[in-house]
């Protein structure tokens, strides 16, 4: 099973989840045998995540994954969940159930985020005893890069046909106002797309929780999806776009995309996560990295709550290890992650965000009068479906009038330009109709590669 043969959901954005393919013999080791995934965490080490644990695990920090749902009731997530929402129509009010055309993704994500292990439960002494099942946290299991932020969990529908009806122009913005208003310091994005350009629809909202002071992690995408270059909602500026690695630390051929929006690599093969009833899975893709360096945003924001969400970019893509051209290059961004870097190193402040803003990109590109509100629409009792509010966008300005007086050579010499063009049209035209392009494929940011069901009891 693969997705390359999911929907594209609109003609603007053809938006997936990263999930993947059942590619690998279904493994059924016992519960017992989780601890063998804790050894498989090499990121943990590589990119420094154990030794910036001396400085920080990430406690009171929420993120807010926006995915296809977070199970909540994992061995490795319990008590970690605190809040959540659906915003496709079709999924549970508090966000843990798992939907779309990848409903395991959400779990992968937040494991590798904010897993806390486990300690298997012990043997039962006496067939009349309860066995005892302890909370979230133990050897056993998967444990996050921020072991004790906590996640909120936004599901959506993406990747085939919804059936609450809800397309992803109203998803997305819906999805990262609620994660805003409830507190989120850090939002998870670990989806892909096949266009660089996002709906006008979703400008407020990122605007929104660019004044709100919040860090907003993306993947990048992944080759083997058809994703050679990045695309939104990777693409949109402030956004901390994560590219990925093979396990030599290299970019990956499979599992990442490259875009000069990228800002930092990190680990995207054979990577570990946690699944829907409590399984465990291996699987691969930049949605998988994603969260490795949101988790890294958990540990700064913990550390330095005071901490604006630009200063805590700029220290994550400063301290990063060059890779690649010297310097910023469009397949590692500034360098390859190092999250005890990022915990320990004395970083110059910085006020501006490195990777852009998206107010400064409305004022150049929506041409309209930046008057944006800081607080979220009202939207009506009565509205089945709540989207933002037109205002809240700016509206492009209307042209300027033409003088009807122009001397009649400017005319006639636009007249033969306009006339060339159509004619070179024409022939273009003509070219693809005979040699038709090959379509697209959707994007994929991920690999399913092989399952641990839970074990029966």
């Amino acid at each position: 099973m693969t997705l390359r043969n999911h929907r594209i959901l609109s003609a603007a954005l053809a938006t997936t989840l990263a999930g993947g393919a059942l590619a690998g013999a279904l493994l059924t080791a016992p519960a017992a045998m989780a601890d063998a995934w804790r050894d498989k965490e090499y990121w943990l080490k590589e990119s420094g995540i154990t030794n910036a644990w001396q400085v920080s695990k990430g406690a009171g920090v929420k993120v807010a994954i926006i995915d296809s749902g977070v199970d909540g009731n994992h061995p490795d997530l319990k008590g970690v969940v605190v809040g959540g929402t659906d915003v496709s129509g079709a999924g549970a009010a508090n966000g843990q159930k798992s939907i779309g055309a990848k409903t395991e993704h959400g779990t992968l994500v937040a494991t590798m985020l904010a897993g806390r292990g486990h300690t298997t439960p012990t043997a039962s002494p006496s067939p009349s005893a309860t066995p005892t099942v302890p909370p979230a946290g133990g050897p056993d299991g998967i444990v996050g890069v921020a072991p004790e932020a906590q996640i909120l969990a936004v599901s959506t529908w993406l990747g085939s046909p919804n059936p609450g009806g809800k397309t992803d122009q109203e998803q997305i913005p819906q999805a990262v106002r609620w994660a805003v208003d409830n507190g989120a310091k850090v939002i998870n994005i670990s989806l892909g797309s096949t266009s660089p350009d996002w709906p006008q629809s979703w400008d407020a909202a990122f605007l929104y929780a660019e004044q709100k002071d919040v860090v907003i992690v993306a993947a990048a995408g992944n080759r083997v999806g058809g994703n050679v270059q990045v695309g939104a909602p990777a693409t949109i500026p402030g956004v901390l776009t994560v590219a990925g690695l093979d396990r030599e630390g290299q970019a990956s051929i499979d599992s990442s995309s490259q875009g000069i929006s990228i800002g930092v690599a990190a680990p995207a093969e054979d990577l570990l996560g946690g699944m829907p009833g409590g399984g465990y899975a291996q699987w691969a893709g930049t949605s998988g990295s994603a969260p490795i360096v949101s988790g890294v945003a958990a540990l700064i924001r913990s550390k330095w709550p005071e901490m604006s969400a630009s200063q805590v970019i700029n220290r994550i893509v400063s301290t990063a290890k060059d890779a690649g051209a010297p310097g910023k290059d469009p397949i590692y961004g500034y360098g390859v992650l190092n999250a005890e870097a990022a915990l320990k190193d004395d970083v110059p402040t910085e006020s501006s965000n490195p990777l852009g803003s998206i107010a400064d990109w409305i004022r150049v590109h929506r041409r309209g009068d930046f008057s944006a509100p800081t607080e979220a629409p009202v939207a009506s009792p009565t509205s089945a479906v709540p989207t933002l509010a037109n205002p809240t966008v700016p509206v492009a300005k209307t042209p300027a009038q033409v003088d009807d007086a122009l001397p009649a050579a400017v005319v006639l010499g636009f007249g033969g330009l306009f006339a060339a063009i159509v004619a070179g049209a024409a022939i273009q035209l003509r070219r693809v109709y005979k040699n038709p392009p090959a379509a697209p494929e959707e994007a994929e940011t991920g690999v399913l590669e092989a399952v641990d069901p839970p074990t029966k009891k």
